[in-house]
Parts: C-alpha cells; sequence; structure tokens
C-alpha cells in the first residue's frame, strides 16, 4: 500500500480529531425488515430484530469538503448461534464498506473487511472508533451535526436492519479512547491497496 506524505498527515490528523473516549449514545433505530421469524421491538435507544439488539448508532459531523466518514454501533446476539454482519449499504455515499482500524507498531492501519463481521452468539460486537466499523467512501454531501444518516446493516441471518445514525459534532466523544471516522483521509486509501 503506498501512502503519500499528505495522506498520512491527513490520517494522523483525522485520528486525532475523531478518537475519544467517552460513549456517547444516540440511537436512531427507524425501521427492520427481518428475513428470520422474531418481532422487531424498539425499547429505550434500541432496536432488537430476532436475537440481535443493536444501540448506540452514531456518526460524526465532517468538514467541508471532507468525502469520508465513518458509524458506529454496538451489536448484542442474545441467540445460540453466530450471525454475521455481511455488508452496509447507505445513499448517502458512493460506497459504504465495512473497515477495521488498528495500531500496528505505532502505525495506523486500516483495511476493508469483505467478508463482513461475524457476531458471535452470546456476545457483544462493537462497530467503534479505533476498531470495526462503518465507512462511507466518496460522501455526496458531508455530514452536518444533527442529521440523520440512513445505513441498512445486511445480516446473514437477521437480514436488514436499518438504521438512522445521528451525526454528532466534529471531534464528539466515542466508545474509546483511540477512534477514527477517516472524514479527511483521501478515498485512495481505501480498500484493497495494501
Amino acid at each position: 500500500m503506498k501512502f503519500s506524505l499528505r495522506k498520512v498527515m491527513g490520517a494522523t490528523a483525522l485520528a486525532s480529531v475523531m478518537f475519544s473516549p467517552v460513549f456517547v449514545p444516540v440511537v436512531l433505530a427507524q425501521n427492520a425488515t427481518p428475513q428470520m421469524s422474531g418481532e422487531m421491538r424498539v425499547v429505550d435507544n434500541s432496536v432488537t430484530v430476532g436475537n440481535l439488539e443493536l444501540s448506540g448508532a452514531f456518526t460524526r459531523a465532517m468538514p467541508p469538503r471532507a468525502v469520508t466518514g465513518g458509524g458506529f454501533v454496538t451489536i448484542v446476539n442474545n441467540g445460540d448461534e453466530d450471525d454475521r454482519l455481511v455488508s452496509v449499504s447507505s445513499s448517502v455515499a458512493e460506497h459504504t464498506e465495512l473497515h477495521v482500524m488498528s495500531i500496528v507498531d505505532d502505525v495506523m492501519r486500516m483495511r476493508s473487511e469483505p467478508d463482513g463481521f461475524v457476531i458471535p452468539a452470546g456476545e457483544t460486537t462493537q462497530l467503534k472508533p479505533g476498531g470495526k466499523h462503518i465507512m462511507f467512501i466518496d460522501v455526496q454531501t458531508p455530514f452536518a451535526k444533527g442529521d440523520d444518516i440512513k445505513v441498512t446493516l445486511h445480516f446473514e441471518k437477521a437480514g436488514d436492519i436499518e438504521l438512522s445514525l445521528r451525526a454528532l459534532e466534529i471531534g464528539a466523544k466515542g466508545m474509546m479512547p483511540m477512534g477514527a471516522d477517516h472524514s479527511n483521509m483521501d478515498a485512495s486509501m481505501q480498500s484493497g491497496s495494501d
């Protein structure tokens, strides 16, 4: 993967702005269309479809000319079988992907996860700053504070679950000390180039 100094510096600056230690619970689950049996219920900032409970969904406002952003949500699998978050889609960006960000030898690395994420039975999976997350690439209009960003999460067993991610202010506190939403990253740093 080739990185120009501008790309690396932009990603580093983005990480310093976007990572933070405090969880901001903003859930705006709007609709769900399960493909398995199970009743959907919305309870206190969460949506439950089948054995999956999703909560804490949010994104962040983006700088004026930014073309990429991140989305975050907590997924609890209350079932006895693993499920898989296969993909994600949204009309707000040219591409919407599942990504993982990590720090390896003091270097921030990001990669797409084309096979999605396993949601283990009886466990909690967090899509959060600094780890697994939704990546919006080539965003049509940068997210502004207060926007509700519609996404559809495509699960192997639970089916499609539609959420609305509330855009918090730039630099809003996230779910862990280090995180990123890639708002200033050049789209050429996206998946498949490493």
